[in-house]
């Protein structure tokens, strides 16, 4: 099902614009990215949808409890079957290190509207049909404390599936690009995304290099507090000019400023 949304934007969802996939050379990686450590990312997992007789990844996610996953709402806003993949890192090989999980049921944000895009609540949570296992492929992602906002250039990293390039073909490896926070105060002037975007969302990036793009919908924005990795953002969406359109950071949703709504419906 191909999707696109207003605010001169779409969502980085795998399954969007399907109809540009094309080869791209091998060196190439998701928008200025590289190829990540193996496991490195343990909380990233890969979310995918029946298509036939196989899964296709079509978004990202973080695992918040064994049995629970943070992601996107535009990620799961269709009836059809869902599944995460935990402990990978190629998706094209079986590394002997996957948990195959179903989801059971999704809560959405109620206040996500698809036709509004810029009133935000692109979130949500993941129930999974069993508890993972947690051992050094698979474990829990940190949340920062409820209101924290990151400082302007505060280093972060993007982590996903998505697409190598606007249009471009899914990687099997897991890429990461390093997208610093751009501040609201920035973000939502003129020149960046003015209106398009709240102070309850993170941008990053927007130097016309790295970039979220297609598939890496959902997935966490890493940034490092006191030593540990904590996901600040859920990879919403980019500009229709590209992934990696300069001055149009991509946009995520910002982690803390939920804490209330995540700690409430994971607890169910």
């Amino acid at each position: 099902m191909l999707r696109l949304l207003v605010l001169a934007a779409l969502v980085l969802c795998g399954h969007c614009f399907e109809q540009y996939i094309e080869d791209v050379e091998e060196n190439a990686r998701v928008v200025g990215g590289t190829n990540a450590a193996a496991h490195a990312w343990p909380w990233q997992i890969s979310l995918q949808y029946r298509s036939g007789s196989s899964w296709r990844h079509t978004c990202g996610g973080s695992l918040i409890r064994a049995d629970r996953v943070l992601t996107a709402a535009h990620c799961v806003d269709r009836d059809i079957s869902f599944r995460v993949v935990l402990g990978d890192h190629n998706l094209s090989v079986s590394e002997g290190t996957e948990q195959v999980i179903a989801v059971s049921s999704i809560k959405i944000h109620t206040n996500w509207d698809p036709q509004k895009l810029s009133s935000g609540y692109d979130i949500a949570i993941l129930f999974l049909a069993k508890s993972a296992t947690l051992d050094k492929y698979v474990q829990l992602a940190s949340l920062p404390a409820e209101n924290a906002v990151l400082a302007n250039n505060y280093d972060c990293t993007i982590t996903g599936w998505g697409r190598i390039i606007t249009g471009g073909s899914l990687p099997s490896i897991l890429q990461q690009a390093p997208l610093p926070v751009v501040d609201y105060s920035t973000c939502s002037t003129s020149s960046y995304w003015g209106s398009g975007v709240t102070s309850a969302m993170v941008c990053a990036g927007g130097n016309g290099l790295q970039a979220g793009c297609n598939g890496d919908s959902g997935g966490p924005l890493n940034c490092a507090v006191n030593g540990v990795y904590q996901v600040h953002g859920i990879a919403s969406f980019v500009s229709s000019q590209g992934c990696n359109a300069k001055l149009k950071p991509t946009v995520f949703t910002r982690v803390s400023a939920y804490i209330p709504w995540i700690t409430s419906v994971s607890s169910h």
